[in-house]
């Protein structure tokens, strides 16, 4: 385990940029070997709460949002996370997706919008046009043509599966059945959107894991992939699309809240009911909101957000 302090120089000083640490919480940058199930904290830190690691195309690099900013940590030096500078770009948020092309990224902002940036920062690109609309984006289609996110407007409606073109254009919002949805991202082979729903929900809260078909979407068409009294969030296919990782919450939750005791579960796909593996987290949001696999579909990043004796608060 790497324990250093994030350098801070150059980033975001305002608290409203992003969720803070709390007095004794640290924060964990963890990588999960799928293959051998072990964990290894690579980084802690102190003085930035990050969020909801990126793995590169390189198979080196992790990009993860603090301070309103993306910063880039090298596992090679996990202890000097590198924060990435763009013009015009409001604070973001935890949900960024590579491009699959591996040389740029698409972020959610805190003003309600996509942009899309280079990796070695500079100029933004505004994807989305619609205001007073929040859109939280997950997915990339595997052609990078497509983006997937949640649409959320001001009538206090439940979050909605839309698309838009890579290149912007016309919203296409997608009929998944009643209930709130989030992070829709698309299987490897671009046949399946993958998302949490609480369209058969029995309680508020209650976020099952789901998947439809992208060239027909319906609400017919939505397969549920396990039936659990937990609530499951952000399912994660590996690159080879043979497994998967979400995070799982305790029965009663609502929403996906942060600093609570949750697990991360690993499947193989085939058997969404069946857990090959359970890593216990203190964190919740900001833990593993978009997809963090690494290249050769063995190991998964993720970040916990212990207090005091390592642990949860209380």
């Amino acid at each position: 385990m790497t324990t250093q302090l994030a350098s801070t120089q150059g980033a975001p000083t305002a608290a409203a940029l992003g969720r803070t640490l709390a007095p004794g919480q640290t924060c964990r940058l963890h990588v999960f070997d799928a293959t051998t199930r072990t964990d290894t904290v690579v980084a802690e830190f102190d003085d930035i709460l990050f969020e909801a690691p990126n793995w590169a195309a390189d198979g080196k690099t992790l990009y993860l949002n603090g301070n309103g900013a993306l910063w880039a940590v090298l596992l090679d030096h996990p202890d000097r996370p590198h924060r990435i500078v763009y013009e015009g770009l409001p604070a973001i948020n935890n949900d960024h997706v590579l491009d699959p092309g591996g040389t740029s990224i698409f972020m959610s902002a805190m003003d309600g919008h996509i942009y899309q940036g280079s990796l070695n920062g500079g100029g933004v690109r505004q994807i989305t046009l619609e205001n007073d609309v929040w859109h939280y984006l997950h997915g990339v289609s595997p052609d990078g043509k497509t983006l997937g996110f949640v649409r959320i407007d001001t009538s206090g409606s439940p979050g909605r599966l839309a698309l838009i073109p890579a290149d912007g254009g016309p919203v296409t919002m997608v009929d998944t059945g009643a209930g709130h949805i989030d992070g829709p991202e698309w299987s490897p082979d671009g046949e399946w959107i993958y998302f949490n729903t609480e369209r058969w929900a029995s309680e508020p809260g209650h976020a099952q894991l789901a998947r439809v078909p992208s060239a027909a979407p319906s609400p017919d068409t939505v397969e549920r992939l396990a039936s659990t009294d937990t609530v499951d969030w952000f399912p994660h296919l590996s690159p080879d699309g043979h497994h998967a990782v979400y995070l799982q919450y305790p029965a009663g939750t609502e929403g996906h809240p942060e600093n609570v005791p949750v697990e991360l579960v690993v499947v193989d796909i085939s058997d969404w009911s069946a857990p090959l593996a359970r890593v216990p987290v203190f964190g919740g949001q900001g833990t593993i909101n978009v997809n963090s696999w690494s290249p050769d579909s063995r190991r998964f990043a993720y970040v916990s957000y212990p207090v005091g004796d390592g642990h949860g608060a209380g």
